[in-house]
């Protein structure tokens, strides 16, 4: 399989950006809500949605499927125990807040967008 290396180069340097400007405050919120004020900093969680995103989206290109999205969960589980100094349970719960809170601010912008539009 041919991979275009600076196309490749370019989306995950653009992925790596978005996913750490919107991931890194959910994530630290919910970190800082299981983990703690003292364990949780918002520089850890920079550097959990920055590594997170550069290691799925360069796995990404090598593993595809059901196996490659395990992998990747456990990978995203891995660096929030790592960071965030805390167990495996925590660290699944912290990710299934950051989840469902980043669901909230989808479904809250979308409500805002289709609200703007209908102002149009």
């Amino acid at each position: 399989m041919a991979v275009n290396l600076d196309v490749f180069l370019i989306h995950l340097a653009i992925h790596v950006i978005i996913n750490a400007v919107i991931l890194s405050p959910v994530l630290w919120i919910s970190g800082r809500l299981l983990a703690g004020k003292d364990k949780a900093r918002f520089l850890d969680a920079l550097w959990i949605a920055v590594l997170g995103t550069a290691i799925a989206d360069v796995l990404g290109v090598f593993i595809v499927g059901f196996i490659a999205t395990l992998i990747v969960l456990f990978i995203w589980i891995a660096l929030i125990k790592h960071f965030f100094d805390c167990g495996w349970l925590k660290a699944i719960i912290i990710g299934i807040i950051a989840i469902l809170m980043l669901i909230v601010i989808a479904v809250i912008l979308t409500l805002l967008g289709i609200a703007i539009l209908t102002l149009i």
